[in-house]
């Protein structure tokens, strides 16, 4: 009896020592298992997640806002009047060459048969052409000798006449920009690519926007994505607007748009440019005559404007009589002037075309494209 006493007490106690340290601070009770409820969707209760989750109120987080893009400063460029003069010394340094031969040549003591040959060839290599070159050369001489003068200053005079009568002063050289009456004026820009056709149009939008003119720039060369890009850099720094559509689009839809957004916006000009591939005169006609007829169903094309690389020489003459008998044109472009001493491209061009130069391009700069004046283009080649 006394034994079961004694063994009674020790199990009390082993149970007492148990339960304490089960239940120490730092340990949880173990709770009895819980009878899988049913799924959410199921058809049965929720459990208490669930409806704390569903009564928990919804946080709605904005969405993240995108950063501004830095805004575009409208610049103002200077006016068209005066560009050439202004930019006159840039020609001189480049046709230095050509001017100090010619006025070599006619201040020397005798001007014998060898001294006037020799000044024919150097108006031929200046790219004015054989034809030119010698009837230059013959009238400057015949004035010469019926004068009798050997003042060098007065046959650079006879010699800038002779010149500035070649290139033709008296040529109407204007540009048909002016809007009529609810209608803007169009401008179509034509060219092989390579030659700064996309750039000219850039250029044409600053002269004009100088000019206080409202310009809108048509993307119609879808053949090469980098034009639609380069004019719309072009008209963002001067504000104008630019109609592009996505590269290999029909070029007449997106010149048709153009001008029809030109005519709702109400702006002075509308300038189109157009593809420069010259793969085949046959395909060329076909683009570039749709173009104009689309045009031409909204409104009247004021100006075809041919650009030409000055220093292609004859392969860009060759390249001119394809255009001529594709579109009507109606000025000249000359770029890249500044980069060679051949001045007597614009002669050429103007007695192979039929049609006036009206812009020379004279450096890579946004201004550096000037009206063409004949008195100022040749004092500047002559280095006066």
């Amino acid at each position: 009896m006394e034994y079961l006493i004694v063994i009674a007490g020790l199990v009390a106690v082993a149970l007492v020592v148990g339960g304490a340290v089960f239940l120490r601070p730092g340990r949880r009770a173990q709770r009895p298992p819980v009878e899988p409820g049913p799924t959410r969707g199921g058809g049965g209760g929720a459990t208490a997640v669930d409806e704390a989750e569903a009564t928990a109120p919804t946080i709605e987080r904005a969405p993240p806002t995108e950063a501004a893009p830095p805004a575009v400063e409208i610049e103002q460029p200077p006016p068209g009047a005066g560009r050439l003069v202004r930019l006159r010394a840039r020609l001189a340094r480049s046709q230095n060459a050509f001017g100090k031969t010619l006025l070599g040549l006619l201040s020397r003591e005798t001007l014998d048969d060898d001294a006037w040959e020799e000044l024919e060839d150097t108006l031929i290599t200046a790219d004015m052409g054989a034809a030119v070159a010698r009837q230059v050369t013959d009238d400057l001489r015949t004035r010469v000798q019926v004068l009798g003068t050997r003042d060098p200053a007065e046959v650079r005079a006879l010699l800038k006449d002779e010149l500035v009568k070649q290139i033709g002063a008296d040529l109407d050289r204007s540009l048909a920009t002016e809007p009529h009456g609810n209608r803007p004026a169009v401008v179509m820009v034509v060219g092989v690519n390579g030659t700064g056709k996309t750039t000219t149009c850039g250029k044409l939008a600053r002269v004009l926007v100088g000019d206080g003119r409202t310009v809108l720039l048509g993307a119609a060369d879808t053949f090469r994505a980098a034009a639609a890009e380069q004019l719309e850099t072009w008209g963002s720094r001067v504000g104008a607007q630019v109609v592009r559509k996505d590269e290999g689009t029909d070029p007449a839809s997106v010149a048709f748009d153009a001008v029809r957004q030109g005519i709702e916006s109400k702006v002075d000009t509308v300038i189109v440019d157009t593809a420069g591939r010259l793969h085949t005169k046959t395909g060329l006609m076909d683009e570039l005559g749709k173009v104009k007829r689309v045009v031409e169903k909204q409104a009247e094309v004021d100006e075809v404007l041919l650009v030409l690389d000055a220093t292609t020489g004859q392969n860009g003459m060759q390249q001119a009589r394809v255009f001529a008998e594709v579109v009507n044109i109606t000025g000249v472009v000359l770029t890249k002037l500044d980069g060679t001493a051949k001045g007597g491209i614009v002669v050429q061009v103007q007695r192979e075309l039929g049609v006036p130069v009206k812009l020379v391009g004279l450096g890579e700069g946004p201004d550096d494209l000037a009206p063409f004046e004949p008195e100022a283009f040749v004092d500047a080649i002559l280095g006066d």
